[in-house]
């Protein structure tokens, strides 16, 4: 598999605090890599940065291309897409029209494809199609979120926190969603502080510290690690069974 994303010495601060430091990743094509961590570990900042919502310090290239002169709308356009931790939805605005504007930049042709399969991952959109997206439940939102970004037809989709306040069945089919992109050919890097259903989906697994990488491999070995079942109670619990 051929790398899609690859962060080299990433570092993102605020003000004199440095939130990120020395992080290195990699995405290939047809792969889901997890990053797991506690709540302020660096997590989003990293994702956000890599969309270029903050400055970085280090190299993030896409298809092989730095994108350091690329602003968020030119990245979008180069296949990389970020759905956020709260979703930033329209909430005044029907599902429909939220969906439109994530085709914003596509031929009315692929705006319809687009339609067609984001209508198929999640018929509850389509249901829901004429409803105002500020009154859909917390799992609906998600999908409208994700099926947003997919109407892009991304490369690659970044996913931060997409389980947060969901109910347990909910996050199931949200993962489920994300491991069928895998085999629809979209890569997803995800941010998770759930690590047992993140670990569960992933191919492989950074475990994110105090802005820095402290372990990283294939996700079945991260799964079954002592350091990360004793920072993870959810995950230790499940791994002691």
């Amino acid at each position: 598999m051929s790398t899609l994303l690859e962060v080299t010495d990433a570092h993102v601060s605020y003000g004199k605090v440095e939130a990120v430091r020395s992080v290195s990743l990699t995405v290939a094509e047809n792969e889901i890599v997890t990053i797991i961590g506690a709540n302020g570990a660096g997590k989003t900042t990293l994702l956000s940065a890599i969309m270029g919502v903050f400055p970085l310090k280090g190299r993030v290239s896409f298809l092989g291309e730095d994108l350091a002169r690329y602003e968020i709308e030119d990245r979008v356009a180069r296949g990389l897409c970020l759905v956020p931790e709260h979703r930033e939805l329209f909430a005044s605005m029907n599902v429909e029209d939220n969906l439109q504007l994530g085709a914003f930049r596509m031929s009315k042709a692929h705006a319809a494809r687009g339609f067609e399969h984001v209508y198929t991952l999640f018929p509850k959109l389509k249901e829901r199609r004429k409803q105002l997206a500020g009154t859909l439940s917390g799992g609906e939102q998600q999908m409208l979120a994700m099926g947003r970004a997919l109407m892009g037809a991304p490369k690659m989709l970044m996913l931060d926190e997409p389980s947060l306040g969901l109910a347990p069945i909910i996050v199931a089919g949200i993962f489920e969603i994300v491991a069928k992109l895998r085999e629809e050919g979209v890569s997803v890097l995800l941010v998770e502080q759930n690590a047992q259903a993140a670990l569960k989906v992933a191919d492989r697994a950074y475990v994110m510290e105090l802005g820095e990488f402290v372990l990283n491999g294939k996700a079945s070995e991260i799964a079954t690690d002592q350091r990360v079942a004793a920072s993870y109670l959810g995950f230790a619990e499940a791994a002691a069974s």
